[in-house]
């Protein structure tokens, strides 16, 4: 793994097209006291989705009191609407030459836009799985080792874990009368006219949810999780589109117009406009309901069918302005106190946590287990999660069902 990270290194420059244009000066890993050094006084510049204000929060109350104190570290962090604004950032300062200073020094990040700067060799590799606290994570778990089907490299260490799950509210419904499956769900749409609608893909949890339809309707994940076969995704995926359209007059507003985020669908399930909406936290929506979110009757549930469940991880551009920063902003995320901390819905998160529980000491695995304890009726059985997770697909997939959802649902696109 060294040699790996020193590779990494040596070829930044020729990675990013500038074989003369400046190296970055970045720190190993594995001399951890000099890249704590190094990172005194700078400032990380943290890209997120900035979607959600618990997560948000989470982030300003949690991180920055820690980086600031102990390692004077200020942490800046830069709300997105999407990912992808901070991968095109780099990109394209890579494609202007510059290789240092650049405006991003972590992402958050995981899936397509992964395998996006994977392909333009916009990242760092081989540092990840040298931070001191990378020996609380199984690197041997597929779920931590490749994302979306594609080996992690090192290029990303790995920060929390999500699932997909619906979300109801039981003053309006009784669990059983609600769709388990997509095919059910279909029905209910039907029976319900104006009750439900999703977020428009390529917004996360739209894709997701059309992906999952995706799954359903074609026998399931396992023929998409090896490299993209655009005959057999093309044939799949007709039933799909045609599906979707035929459902658009039933949506709320008759499919005239969607949600833009899972903000946006989070708000009309409160508000009662809609009766689903969905979350991906595996400790359930607790934090939602504390903040006003959901109403306290807000329940979340799986389908039969299950639900994708992945890992989703901090990564650094090869022209990070502050990469010794972002490393230690990286290693923090891994504290056991922190993870657990993120896990406990009542500190607004709910996020799983990616660190192995028999790899921690006795007083934080008690500390763990206490918080899986509290989780009640505003969080899924953990085991029927567990049981009903579903793998993520190679991200070209991802890509593709963006695309064909804006020519066909969107845009309305005839189909051949």
């Amino acid at each position: 793994m060294r040699r790996t990270w020193l590779a990494a290194i040596a070829v930044v420059a020729v990675a990013c097209g500038a074989a003369d244009a400046p190296t970055p000066d970045v720190p190993d890993p594995a001399d951890w006291d000099a890249v704590v050094e190094r990172a005194r006084g700078q400032t990380v510049n943290l890209h997120m989705w900035g979607g959600s204000n618990e997560i948000n929060a989470f982030v300003d109350d949690h991180y920055g009191p820690r980086l600031a104190e102990e390692y004077d570290i200020t942490l800046n962090r830069v709300p997105l609407a999407d990912t992808a604004d901070a991968v095109a950032t780099v990109l394209s300062e890579l494609d202007a030459d510059q290789t240092v200073g650049g405006a991003v020094d972590l992402i958050w990040i995981n899936g397509e836009n992964f395998a996006t700067m994977d392909d333009a060799d916009a990242l760092l590799r081989g540092w990840a799985p040298l931070l001191p606290n990378a020996e609380l994570v199984d690197w041997d778990d597929p779920a931590i080792a490749f994302d979306a089907g594609r080996p992690v490299d090192g290029a990303e260490s790995p920060w929390g874990s999500a699932q997909f799950q619906f979300v109801y509210d039981a003053d309006r419904h009784d669990l059983d009368e609600l769709p388990r499956s997509y095919a059910e769900l279909a029905d209910w749409i039907v029976a319900n006219p104006g009750r439900f609608t999703y977020p428009s893909p390529p917004a996360f949890h739209g894709t997701r949810f059309v992906k999952q339809w995706f799954y359903e309707l074609s026998g399931g994940p396992d023929r998409w999780l090896d490299g993209f076969d655009e005959a057999a995704y093309d044939e799949a995926s007709a039933e799909l589109w045609d599906l979707l359209d035929d459902l658009e007059p039933y949506l709320w507003r008759e499919g005239q117009t969607y949600p833009n985020d899972i903000a946006d669908l989070d708000r009309l399930f409160a508000n009662g406009e809609v009766d689903l909406t969905f979350t991906q936290l595996p400790a359930g929506i607790d934090g939602q309901i504390q903040a006003g979110v959901f109403p306290e009757t807000a329940r979340p549930y799986v389908f039969d069918t299950g639900g994708i469940g992945d890992t989703h991880y901090l990564a650094i551009p090869v022209n990070a302005n502050a990469p010794a920063a972002a490393m230690v902003l990286a290693n923090l995320a891994l504290e056991p106190d922190l993870q657990i901390a993120k896990l406990d819905p009542a500190n607004g998160w709910g996020d799983g946590i990616v660190i192995e529980p028999d790899r921690i000491d006795d007083d934080a695995r008690s500390a763990l287990q206490a918080v899986e304890d509290s989780l009640g009726e505003t969080a899924v059985d953990q085991a029927e999660l567990a049981a009903a997770q579903l793998p993520e697909t190679v991200g070209a997939y991802t890509d593709a069902i963006d695309r064909d959802w804006d020519r066909f649902i969107r845009q309305g696109q005839p189909r051949e």
